[in-house]
């Protein structure tokens, strides 16, 4: 199958932690809203011209028939199919609480730089940024990366779900990439407690297919029009 996935041309963004998950199976799917007319397409479906079930909000894929939304179920879905999750129903419930406990996380990074409202400039919540990002960078990060080093020791290894990468490794990754091109300082001590966590981003970040996408046109830069964004002044 060729999958269709739907998001915003210019960040990595939520739309990432899928395009990890199709990079590192070799998956064919195209990114539409990058190529010519994909953004007149992606607005037209989620604003259900066509579709009777249409999305809130970008990422979403189509695969055939399906339009599937939000990142979790996305992954929940393509995780089986990409031999990226396991095959009980019991491990793939474990993965997606897992991936939701990523989403969880990836609400509280964003809000660093957006913790007024997302429909206000960054300049317009300068000092209300300053105090929640001190709090998330104190007690938030070490509490989520602290877990997730948890659930890797418990798991045996090498991956969190014990001996075969699933998609939940691919998340650690960027999860881990992001924060250090956001929060540089802060990151190189936070990473000392979670040594496990930085050896599954060095696995991963060496697979093949990752290190390809990587080094491709086809991942983009962190930029401060997503969700990891580096403003020195929010680092320690």
């Amino acid at each position: 199958m060729r999958y269709e996935l739907f998001y915003w041309p210019e960040i990595q963004g939520r739309g990432e932690f899928v395009r990890l998950a199709l990079e590192d199976a070799g998956a064919s799917y195209g990114d539409m809203a990058r190529k010519p007319g994909g953004m007149n397409r992606m607005m037209a479906m989620m604003n259900g011209v066509r579709d009777k079930r249409p999305p809130f909000a970008p990422p979403f894929l189509k695969a055939g028939n399906l339009v599937i939304a939000q990142v979790a179920n996305i992954l929940f879905f393509l995780g089986p199919r990409l031999k990226l999750a396991p095959r009980d129903e019991a491990g793939r419930l474990w993965l997606h609480q897992l991936q939701l406990t990523v989403a969880d996380f990836v609400k509280e990074i964003h809000d660093t730089h957006h913790p007024v409202g997302s429909g206000l400039y960054y300049e317009d919540q300068k000092p209300e940024a300053r105090r929640y990002a001190e709090n998330f960078l104190d007690e938030r990060v070490p509490k989520y990366l602290g877990y997730f080093e948890t659930v890797l020791k418990k798991s045996g290894g090498p991956f969190l779900l014990a001996r075969k990468t699933t998609y939940i490794d691919l998340s650690i990754f960027q999860l881990i990439e992001g924060l250090r091109y956001a929060f540089p300082r802060a990151m190189k001590d936070i990473e000392r407690k979670v040594p496990g966590l930085v050896e599954v981003r060095d696995k991963v970040a060496a697979r093949p297919r990752i290190k390809a996408y990587l080094a491709s046109p086809r991942r983009i830069a962190f930029n401060e029009m997503g969700i990891f964004r580096h403003y020195p002044e929010l680092d320690r």
